[in-house]
């Protein structure tokens, strides 16, 4: 996180890999946590939750706003988002949506997922048209649309594998005001370049999630382990930067040419 920090804007924490360790990995979790909000970044709690309501507002309870108890309030993780799973329907998302509220955060509904297996469900195609991704879709686009703020955007995201960036722009047909967070850059074969349609709305629109890519740079780049997660940071913000601002301006030209007046995407002009 200290070499890398500059160039990006978050941390996403895989809950599993500190889970395995007991109270003490959570304890480390909460470690790192707080050393990522020393170093300005968001925390994405990498979770992947979902169950029945009740369950479900325990999940978020731990991950997002804390809860009370006989002893007194339990702050718990403190997230900025938290990734859900939706497949067992509405009543599991919807808890998570209202504790972010909340507490100011976010939620990352999956979608369609960079895993081979995703396609075994989440392209299954529905008696009335469409595919389970896209049923998905139009959740996150409804739940979200009560949290759409002045930049556009909604706290109500959606994960969206970057190993199948030809469901963007689809994707951002049904959830326009949805950030999009794209794993399976770097070691599950996704490229950057190829994720265009996610930052239509505007830079904010997409969030490009590598782990392995800079964790690992150092084996293939003959360098220190630091310098060559720095390095392959940069890299990827350069390329995610350069992309979102030509995505964004491709946009704004096809609404001048159609002469139709978009909404203002208030806060995503670039830095």
């Amino acid at each position: 996180m200290d070499a890398a920090a500059e160039a990006c804007v978050a941390v996403k924490p895989q809950l599993a890999r500190f889970e395995l360790l007991g109270a003490a990995g959570w304890a480390a979790l909460e470690a790192v946590v707080a050393h990522a909000r020393g170093l300005g970044l968001l925390v994405i709690a990498d979770g992947k939750r979902g169950d029945i309501d009740v369950t479900a507002g325990a999940y978020a309870g731990a991950l997002l706003e804390g809860s009370d108890s006989p002893f007194g309030r339990v702050p718990g993780l403190g997230a900025d988002l938290a990734t859900v799973n939706p497949l067992m329907g509405r009543d599991a998302v919807e808890p998570f949506v209202a504790a972010a509220r909340r507490a100011g955060a976010g939620v990352l509904v999956l979608v369609r997922t960079s895993n081979p297996g995703a396609a075994d469900f989440e392209d299954l195609r529905l008696a009335d048209s469409g595919a389970v991704w896209e049923r998905i879709a139009a959740l996150v686009d409804e739940l979200g649309a009560p949290g759409v703020g002045e930049t556009g955007l909604s706290d109500v995201g959606a994960v969206l594998g970057a190993t199948e960036p030809g469901h963007l722009e689809r994707a951002r047909e049904l959830m326009p005001s949805a950030t999009f967070l794209l794993p399976g850059v770097g070691a599950q074969g996704g490229r950057v370049e190829a994720l265009a349609p996610a930052f239509s709305p505007g830079r904010a629109g997409g969030l490009v999630s590598a782990s392995r890519s800079i964790a690992d740079a150092y084996r293939t780049a003959g360098a220190a382990p630091a310098a060559a997660a720095r390095a392959e940071a940069e890299r990827l913000r350069a390329s995610a930067w350069e992309l979102s601002g030509s995505a964004s301006l491709d946009v704004v030209r096809a609404v001048a040419s159609s002469e139709v007046r978009a909404p203002r995407k208030a806060g995503m002009e670039p830095r």
